[in-house]
């Protein structure tokens, strides 16, 4: 599954659904997640439909809360969790 041609589209589609604006020119690594135009509602909107699509939910499953920063770092929570059902 390429979680990051994933996740990249379904930022882009919650912004636009949620009627935001795409805060930068592309979202990269480095792209820092809050200043891409998501907020925090956008934030749990995005992982609730990724649930959706990639039938899981890695954050459900950390021993410890976290907030990923960056585009990379919400990508990386995906790769490292792979659904043990595919």
């Amino acid at each position: 599954m390429n979680f990051r041609k994933i996740i990249k589209n379904k930022i882009i589609e919650i912004i636009g659904q949620m009627d935001l604006t795409l805060a930068v020119s592309s979202i990269e690594n480095d792209t820092v997640l809050l200043e891409s135009g998501l907020d925090s509602i956008g934030f749990a909107v995005l992982i609730s439909s990724l649930e959706e699509d990639v039938g899981f939910d890695p954050f459900v499953e950390l021993e410890s809360p976290v907030y990923p920063a960056t585009f990379f770092e919400l990508v990386s929570i995906y790769e490292d969790r792979k659904d043990p059902n595919t």
